[in-house]
């Protein structure tokens, strides 16, 4: 059985037939060829696969494309519009938040959800949200410092060295 998927995908709409338990994350990166979604656990423990639906992180390992009919997606390609880095991934960058790069994209998209978000953001609430992906390179302090100097003053709390449990 095949059923027509119709989303958009950074900002594009995209219709496809598919099986209904083909996951999103295949769907993504074999379907549309956008590689930088990154399949790790394929038990959305490791976030790898995280992608925006509807502004919220989802781990696209978990989720079937049909599941996502009309909603907007957005990966990690999405992230630079015309080719220029958002603020996000320029700290990433300036701060060394990233080594082989392959736990890069699910940080992104997570901790883009988050700034983008209305909550009040603690220094509590950016560890466990650093904390919901696994970096096996990095020890993490890049990432938050990275996120850190993106949202200054909006930090709640202190910057003080924290240990993100995982």
């Amino acid at each position: 059985m095949i059923e027509r998927v119709s989303m958009w995908v950074n900002g594009d709409r995209v219709e496809r037939d598919v099986e209904p338990r083909r996951l999103l994350s295949d769907f993504l990166r074999h379907d549309l060829r956008l590689v930088g979604t990154h399949v790790g656990c394929e038990q959305g423990v490791c976030g790898a696969c995280t992608v925006l639906v509807g502004g919220e992180p989802v781990r696209s390992c978990l989720t079937f494309a049909v599941q996502c009919q009309g909603q907007q997606i957005t990966t990690v390609e999405g992230l630079a519009p015309d080719g220029e880095l958002s603020p996000l991934q320029a700290a990433f960058s300036e701060h060394g938040a990233l080594q082989c790069g392959f736990c890069t994209a699910g940080f992104l998209t997570t901790l883009t959800a988050l700034l983008d978000s209305d909550e009040e953001l603690t220094e509590e609430r950016l560890v466990e949200e650093v904390s919901a992906n696994i970096c096996r390179c990095t020890g993490y302090h890049g990432i938050l410092d990275a996120v850190r100097s993106v949202v200054g003053d909006r930090l709640v709390g202190s910057a003080t060295e924290v240990e993100v449990r995982r």
